[in-house]
């Protein structure tokens, strides 16, 4: 008797076992990476935003009925380490695919670790042309605006003012000169007059705000571009502040207006740069109503670009798995290019021609409030709005 019911005990657990393992196999994984530990204030609201996407799509029936799940790691800020994380997610964990990354040196390093591997990998943060231009490649999709795009948004607005002499100032890695370049070209473009007098390249995260505030004083610029972010901004603007740097200069500046690098600078905010950023608190749209209503009601904290950034990349993920219908790389590649969804920011797409989103950016001035810095005058620019010919791209991006 006790030797059947030791079997049929057996017999029982396995059924058991099996039914888990059943469950589990419904998961759909998507592989997570990015900076936590070396840049929190984008980082950790940027993880606030993709759980709160997962809790909705998983409330909403997941993906096809089965539960989404995310496996995050922390890269450190080292693409060797991101690309070892990439290879633990897909061959440990059997994730469907691969998103995030912050810095750009790290997104074309896991880009081209999925390109070699043939897995799907959508960028969410890095800013770099090249990750969809000219180190392009077919499983590698990004949902923020580019440096071109950005450049160019920044441009319209830059090239009104009367300044001739400009100086740059930029994190000396892939994000900062890619930036300062497309924003000498499309500058030039449209101001021939434009003379460039001094570029500062300090290491990033690493700015000795001092030396570089006398270098671009001595060059006696009218105007300054400035591609610094982070605690390097926070440096350059105190410094800058003391020495008297920006007094009758105009200062344009990729992400400063967005709140994890404006809140820290507080009451020194400096008045009247032209900045991109995330004037949270003067959007006026359903789609963003909706989202800012969530997130706050979840976490009791307004939300920082980070959390639009993270919220979107698992919303547009869960879009491409659902209407791929499965999780084989090539068929989410087709049921990407050319997707549209919607958004905090109103509908996007992700380009066929070139894996882009078109999810946009507001521009607008920086200004001082009750002691706070925030954005002024800003407005929402459709990415789409802001990219260069299909002609062009077809130039720029190597063939599949």
């Amino acid at each position: 008797m006790r030797a059947r019911d030791t079997i049929v005990g057996a017999a029982f657990a396995l059924l058991a076992g099996g039914m888990a393992h059943s469950a589990l196999a419904q998961d759909i994984k998507i592989g997570e990476i990015n900076s936590y530990s070396l840049l929190p204030a984008f980082t950790e609201p940027y993880r606030k935003g993709w759980q709160l996407a997962v809790e909705e799509v998983n409330a909403a029936g997941g993906i096809n009925g089965k539960k989404l799940v995310v496996i995050s790691k922390d890269d450190g800020g080292k693409p060797a380490d991101a690309q070892t994380a990439a290879n633990e997610l897909v061959s440990s964990e059997g994730v469907a695919m691969l998103a995030g990354t912050f810095l750009s040196n790290i997104g074309l390093a896991v880009s081209d670790f999925a390109n070699q591997k043939k897995v799907f990998f959508l960028a969410a943060e890095p800013l770099t042309d090249a990750i969809t231009w000219s180190k392009g490649n077919k499983y590698t999709f990004r949902l923020r605006p580019s440096n071109y795009m950005q450049a160019a948004m920044l441009v319209e607005a830059a090239s009104k003012l009367p300044a001739k002499r400009w100086a740059t100032i930029a994190p000396n890695y892939e994000y900062g000169q890619s930036a300062v370049a497309v924003f000498k070209k499309l500058m030039s473009e449209k101001r021939p007059d434009i003379q460039w007098v001094d570029e500062q390249w300090p290491p990033q995260g690493k700015i000795d705000a001092g030396p570089v505030v006398q270098a671009v004083a001595a060059a006696n610029p009218e105007a300054i571009l400035n591609v610094t972010f982070g605690a390097d901004l926070v440096k350059l603007v105190r410094e800058g502040n003391t020495r008297g740097l920006f007094k009758g200069r105009e200062v344009v500046s990729f992400l400063t207006g967005e709140p994890e690098y404006l809140d820290p600078l507080k009451d020194e905010t400096p008045e009247g740069w032209i900045v991109t950023g995330y004037p949270w608190y003067s959007i006026k749209t359903p789609e963003h109503d909706a989202f800012l209503k969530a997130y706050q009601a979840k976490y009791n904290d307004y939300p920082r670009l980070g959390s639009i950034v993270g919220y979107q990349t698992i919303k547009s993920a869960a879009a491409i798995l659902t209407k791929a219908g499965s999780t084989d790389p090539e068929k989410l590649i087709a049921a990407a290019e050319g997707l549209s969804m919607p958004s905090p920011f109103g509908e996007i797409t992700f380009r066929k021609i070139d894996h882009q989103s078109t999810l946009g950016a507001f521009v607008g001035k920086t200004a001082l409030k009750d002691g706070k810095g925030v954005m002024v005058d800003s407005s929402y620019k459709k990415g789409a709005d802001y990219l260069p010919s299909d002609a062009e791209v077809a130039k720029l991006r190597p063939k599949d």
